[in-house]
């Protein structure tokens, strides 16, 4: 055969990263060579499925590895070493002198290939670091596969198959970095960090983040910030650094409880130290210190010691109790000159609008996601396994509660659990298990079960009360108590670092719930590099919830999730393992072809979950201050308003007349916004009674959501914005559908007197501005605060045609801002793509649209263009006339009935064409696609049965 080489990277540009073709040499191979310099549990841990087949496989194995700098750990060869058809030995460099390979061999019946590059065993080197590597298929009679071959034998023939007492191995990982243990160590955890120390703390990326917003926010003569990040991300510190950096004299800091006080308290001190500190709580009433740490219970009895001006810095924690009577009491009464707000989640626990409460100003966000791939948290490594055969859950809903536990506690199930996590292993020095429940029968049958194995475990409910819950966590902290079992608690606000493993042992019935237990172990700890999940998944009929919840906020795409199944969810985070069996991938494929996520039924179940997590009716804002919210604008697209879903499931609080229902689904068709400035508007002339802004009213409102860079563009579109709320654009049908809510008169704009009658009903107004805050607020969350330029696109969002109108300030009725592939704006073209046609549709406009690489698109124009006509000549000399074509691409013109906005992928330039009426053309992107844009939407996922990883494989090299 032909010698060939390939390029390997973890890179997004790249098809597949090491770990990937890891598993896919190992899939049919007569025999393997490793040959690292460091290997580290984490990288172990997420191989040990693929060694298990190849043990199946009888594929027989070698690793060497060394002592090397001391960084290979004991527990990933006591791991290796578990697998009967692998043998590992280590090569002394005490004695032989250093030790730094990273080639990885394997043998086929015709040929080898071999990886040789900077990957060492570790999760880093496979998945996450910058690492480049060759893949060779060589020949066997070649030179070069015989030398390396010599060389590997002549180094394991030196090496040992014990540790001997003069071989020097790591203990597993420690980490040294916790001076700050939110401190960003990106890009990876696990590269080669020998003796690293910090002589002080420094911001990690979310504070740094924070605090670079915070100081914009106060330039806009702002006072009040509200600060939004995952627990464990820092919060405190960043506090710390934004005291430190305003020089304040005078600090309170509430609190909910005194230990939080007493951490608060301490990290203070490691950041400011030369201030006078006190505590004012209980017995000890400090009136006199420059910083004061006090809980909400103490200060909202006794504020009235302090005078209204003693404070010039206010901190409120857990800050999404603010509206709560006994906050409001003390924000009516002190007078500070900034007030901050800190909470891992902003979900009102009081009722009333916190944003409102802080102005609308958030310097940072950050949620589950940019947590994980900034290393703000633990990453988790999932493990999918299908359950027993003895368990048949498939004509069971998952609301037979007692079926459901007996079927699953039986001792055959419960030596299965235990086989499992003894096979997967943990990390840090105990195991310390959660193990999540359908029942309190489950929970004590599993604890009473782990006990007679000799595992010491025990049990928490909701039977259980407070003080013992205390008692038995703090065993769980400080003793040999192994694991808890738990079912309707731990699901949300418990903090236990310890925990590094979870069990995920009942059917999920709510991505909500599974991503709340999943949480549970994110906190950091010491000597914990990652956290071990592993889900028993039953053959029900509602598995595919699994797949929705992994996937997060873009779990309603069935065709991506279909594909990250496939994928093992490799296009979320490289932070993250994630791996399915490969009969649970097939079910939940299968599950997934047969659902639609789009009827009335399954939106209510999920509207369901939400509200039983809640406890309470959803509002328009929790769907986007709950970070485990559905999406709110799939309830508008199915009902024509969020009013009218709630209508429709008999949950409304209030009731609106006719005109106001109308009003909403004028407002809320707007929804999900892709520029901020018509909502920007609603909101100050709803809320601050202005009674009309003019456009530099206009430009200082807009500048605290986003970084204006050009003040004409944005004169401009201020003024689009106002004509687009005054119906300007607005087609015949349109006008008589929706009521005129603005009036614009000599650039002034100012609400219509019946709106203005309308929001007399405070109940009604509460509402809108629930909705307006909720699209500025997403729109912050997908576009952040920058100015994207004209058009305002963003790269890889999505759009549909009338979004195109509205960020290129289309002047004519938006409405007919539509057609077949091509629509204009002056010099700016945009190309609509749509990859797979419908089967009945005409062949006259059939066009063979294709992406033909990362960087390659062919696109046909329309059946009347010619190579002669200004059209033609505007589209295949676009650069020479200073035409830009922007790229517009969806897979399917539906799905499930519901019609697919457009991803924008950026400008393209016309570098080959062919044929009139239509002309055929080569488009060459400007932006390299990124590796799970590409396969979204080039690749189909039909119902399944094993996947072929060697065709998957030969792929790789048709894309690079």
């Amino acid at each position: 055969m032909e010698e060939k080489n390939c390029f390997i990277s973890n890179s997004q540009y790249m098809n597949f990263n090491l770990y990937q073709n890891l598993e896919i040499c190992l899939h049919s191979a007569k025999s393997f060579i490793f040959s690292v310099a460091f290997i580290n549990f984490a990288g172990v841990q997420i191989i040990l499925d693929i060694l298990k087949n190849c043990e199946t496989q009888n594929i027989k194995g070698k690793i060497l590895t060394t002592n090397y700098l001391q960084f290979t750990d004991l527990k990933s060869i006591e791991f290796l070493k578990r697998f009967k058809n692998i043998e590992v030995k280590f090569f002394d460099s005490d004695k032989h002198g250093g030790f730094h390979t990273k080639g990885y061999i394997f043998e086929y019946n015709t040929h080898y290939k071999a990886i040789i590059g900077s990957s060492n065993l570790t999760k880093g080197g496979l998945k996450r670091n910058i690492e480049w590597n060759t893949l060779s298929y060589i020949e066997k009679d070649s030179h070069y596969i015989k030398n390396l071959l010599l060389e590997f034998d002549f180094l394991w023939n030196k090496a040992s198959e014990n540790v001997t007492p003069y071989t020097r191995f790591n203990p597993p990982f420690q980490n040294k970095l916790n001076l700050n243990v939110a401190e960003d160590n990106s890009p990876s955890l696990d590269y080669e960090k020998i003796n690293i120390t910090y002589e002080e703390i420094k911001p990690n990326y979310m504070q740094a983040t924070a605090l670079e917003n915070i100081n914009k926010i106060r330039a806009y003569n702002e006072n009040k910030a509200l600060c939004i990040s995952a627990t464990g991300t820092g919060k405190t510190y960043l506090a710390a650094f934004d005291v430190r950096n305003f020089k304040a004299k005078k600090l309170l800091f509430v609190v909910h409880n005194e230990e939080i006080l007493n951490s608060a308290l301490k990290s203070f001190k490691k950041i400011i130290p030369n201030k006078i500190y006190g505590k004012f709580v209980g017995n000890e009433k400090v009136r006199g210190a420059e910083y004061i740490f006090t809980t909400i219970q103490s200060i909202s009895r006794h504020y009235e010691d302090f005078r209204k001006d003693n404070f010039d810095y206010i901190i409120i924690d857990e800050a999404h109790h603010i509206t709560a009577n006994s906050y409001q009491k003390i924000l009516n009464y002190f007078t500070p000159k900034f007030l901050l707000g800190l909470t891992a989640t902003p979900e009102r626990c009081d009722g009333g609008n916190i944003y409102e409460v802080f102005n609308m100003n958030v310097p940072v966000e950050i949620r589950l996601q940019i947590a994980l791939d900034k290393n703000l948290i633990t990453p988790f490594h999932y493990f999918g396994i299908k359950d027993i055969d003895d368990i048949d859950l498939k004509n069971m809903k998952l609301s037979q509660v007692k079926e459901i536990t007996k079927a699953l506690n039986i001792s055959k199930r419960v030596d299965f659990i235990i086989e499992k996590m003894n096979f997967y292993g943990f990390s840090g020095d105990k195991r310390k298990v959660i193990g999540f429940c359908i029942s309190i029968e489950q929970c004590k049958y599993m604890s009473e079960e782990f006990n007679k194995r000799g595992i010491k475990s025990t049990y928490i409910t909701g039977e259980i009360n407070s003080e013992i819950r205390k008692k038995i966590i703090s065993e769980f902290e400080n003793t040999d108590l192994e694991t808890i079992f738990v079912v309707d608690i731990f699901n949300e606000g418990v903090d236990i670092p310890c925990i590094n493993t979870i069990l995920m042992l009942r059917p999920t019935d709510s991505p909500i719930i599974f991503t709340q237990q999943l949480g549970r172990g994110l906190r950091h700890f010491k000597n914990k590099e990652f956290l071990t999940v592993i889900d028993f998944i039953g053959n029900h009929n509602k598995t595919f919830l699994i797949a929705t919840a992994l996937m997060g906020k873009n779990g309603y795409d069935k065709e991506s999730i279909k594909l990250a199944v496939k994928k093992d969810f490799n296009n979320i985070s490289n932070n993250l393992h994630i791996h399915l069996d490969e009969v649970c991938k097939e079910q939940i494929i299968n599950q997934l072809e047969q659902e639609n996520f789009n009827n009335f039924k399954y939106l209510k179940e999920e509207y369901d979950n939400f509200k039983d997590l809640l406890r309470r009716i959803p509002t328009p804002l929790d769907y986007i201050t709950v970070e485990e919210a559905p999406e709110l604008f799939r309830y508008i697209i199915k009902c024509g308003s969020y009013y009218q879903f709630l209508e429709k499931v008999k949950d409304n609080n209030f009731i609106f007349n006719e005109s106001e229902i109308k009003i909403i689904q004028e407002i809320e068709r707007f929804l999900p916004i892709k520029r901020v400035y018509e909502f920007v508007i609603m909101r100050n002339l709803i809320s601050k009674n202005f009674t009309s802004l003019n456009q530099n009213d206009i430009i200082k409102l807009v500048a605290k959501y986003i970084i204006i860079e050009s003040l004409e563009y944005t004169k401009d579109t201020i003024f689009h914005a106002m004509r687009y709320l005054n119906q300007d654009f607005y087609d015949s049908g349109e006008i008589e559908k929706y009521i005129k809510l603005f009036e614009v008169e000599n650039r002034n704009i100012k609400l219509s007197d019946f709106f203005c009658k309308t929001l007399k009903n405070e109940n009604f107004k509460n509402y809108l501005l629930e909705i307006i805050d909720y699209g500025l607020l997403r729109y912050k969350k997908e576009f952040g605060n920058l100015d994207y330029g004209f058009p305002s696109f963003k790269l890889y969002q999505t759009y549909n045609m009338r979004d195109v109108a509205l960020l290129c300030n289309y002047e004519k009725k938006h409405s007919a801002f539509r057609g077949s592939g091509l629509l204009k704006n002056h010099n700016d073209f945009f190309l609509f793509i749509e990859l797979h046609k419908e089967e009945n549709i005409k062949e006259s406009i059939n066009y063979k649209d294709k992406i033909i690489s990362r960087d390659m698109l062919q696109w046909q124009t329309q059946n009347a263009t010619t190579q002669e006509s200004e059209v033609g000549k505007n589209i295949i000399f676009n650069e020479k006339r200073n035409i830009n074509l922007h790229i517009f691409v969806r897979k399917y013109k539906s799905v499930d009935g519901l019609t697919q906005p457009f991803i924008y992928i950026g400008k393209g330039n016309c570098v080959e064409f062919q044929g009139n009426k239509p002309i055929t053309t080569k488009l060459k992107l400007e932006n390299i696609l990124p590796r799970e844009i590409f396969e979204e939407l080039t690749e189909k996922v039909e119902i399944i049965g094993n996947f072929n990883r060697e065709k998957e494989f030969i792929n790789y090299e048709k894309y690079n």
